[in-house]
């Protein structure tokens, strides 16, 4: 029969080296109230203060109250302007704004005679939650101060088929560019490349110092010749050669598959990955030379993992972030490279031109490494 006195001995043996291991302790109680704490403020749906660009052809006041009236609704924020519809595409293609506002130089008379749409509004699809939150716009009336035909002339004109029977249907229009029918696949399965390469980088090159120093091989490769500097390096590079596979088949997959578009050059998709795999491999080694078990490199891993998924505009639109969690987010490269995927395959950009979003990565990757070769010292020392 089982002895409840022996169960009551092991589990206080058990509470006894879980309290001697800080580690796993601090992990059971900042687990939780990190996540909910980050998680809380930064997870909402609400899509808000999108970046927008303007080009106003008409530049009168009439044209500025609608401007006005956009940013009144927090779903879009103004904040570029443009000289050219075209100029503005540019700037949806580079990831430099989320949405164009497109005020044309007839807009006072198309307003006058109801000639709807008198505004367009051009949307980058490759995050369908953003084209949502702007499609919402479409139902926008246009602002009460806006010029009418006279009652005369507005008849006239509904009996030429001028005017349209619902003054406020069609006032604006959405066009959503780079994904116009709005496939879900096409802006998941770019990030969903940068997701899988942070699980599975991060957790095998945590886990790799950690069981050479389980399995007692780590000091015999200590008293080699092989510099820490070098072990490192060679830690890295079979997973560098392992993330590039793994990219491959998603992209393989995705294309295939889900028949996701790839507009930008595969050579630039790949320099985006190695940057981004290399920032990933770097983490994972500072992660192993804080666990002393496997199964507290596993903890590390998935608790930067969440973090990743949920902050970096993957599963939630980044601009509904408050601004502390978006500078946070930040730091993360899935963030970054989430905006080199979507941003090469689906709107055909080159790594030149998302070069801003490179540069975090290789700052990450230096900066990491140096803390996991300082500490790969310090331990061993």
């Amino acid at each position: 029969m089982n002895s409840p006195r022996r169960i009551l001995a092991v589990t206080h043996k058990e509470l006894r080296q879980l309290r001697r291991d800080r580690l796993s302790f601090g992990m059971i109680v900042g687990i939780p109230v990190v996540q909910l704490l980050v998680f809380g403020y930064a997870i909402n749906t609400n899509v808000r203060d999108l970046r927008a660009g303007v080009v106003d052809q008409a530049g009168t006041t009439a044209s500025r109250n609608v401007i006005a009236a956009i940013a009144a609704t927090q779903v879009a924020r103004p904040l570029a302007r443009a000289s050219s519809p075209a100029e503005l595409e540019e700037m949806l293609r580079t990831g430099a704004i989320d949405a164009g506002i497109v005020i044309p130089a007839d807009y006072s008379r198309r307003v006058a005679r109801r000639e709807f749409p008198a505004v367009q509004i051009l949307v980058d699809g490759t995050d369908t939650a953003v084209a949502g939150a702007l499609q919402a716009l479409a139902r926008m009336p246009p602002p009460i101060d806006a010029p009418l035909l006279p009652q005369q002339d507005q008849v006239a004109a509904a009996s030429d088929g001028a005017v349209g029977s619902d003054p406020a249907a069609g006032f604006l229009s959405i066009l959503v560019l780079f994904n116009m029918e709005k496939r879900s696949a096409v802006s998941v399965v770019p990030a969903l490349i940068g997701v899988i390469l942070t699980m599975t980088m991060v957790l095998f090159t945590s886990i790799a110092i950690v069981r050479e120093r389980e399995r007692g091989t780590l000091e015999l490769l200590i008293t080699t010749p092989v510099r820490s500097v070098e072990l490192m390096l060679g830690k890295i590079i079979p997973y560098v050669l392992i993330g590039a596979t793994q990219l491959s088949i998603v992209l393989f997959l995705g294309s295939h598959l889900f028949a996701v578009p790839v507009r930008g050059s595969l050579v630039d998709l790949y320099l985006a990955g190695l940057a981004f795999i290399t920032a990933n491999l770097a983490l994972g080694l500072l992660f192993s030379t804080i666990a002393r078990t496997q199964f507290q490199s596993v903890q590390l891993a998935f608790f930067i993992f969440l973090p990743s998924i949920l902050l970096s505009g993957f599963m939630f639109p980044f601009s509904g972030m408050p601004g502390i969690v978006q500078k946070l987010a930040e730091i993360l490269p899935l963030t970054h490279f989430n905006r080199l995927s979507r941003g090469i395959l689906v709107r055909g950009a080159t790594l030149y031109e998302l070069r801003h979003e490179v540069a975090p990565l290789g700052i990450f990757f230096i900066v990491v490494l140096a803390l996991a070769l300082a500490r790969f010292r310090k331990r061993l020392d």
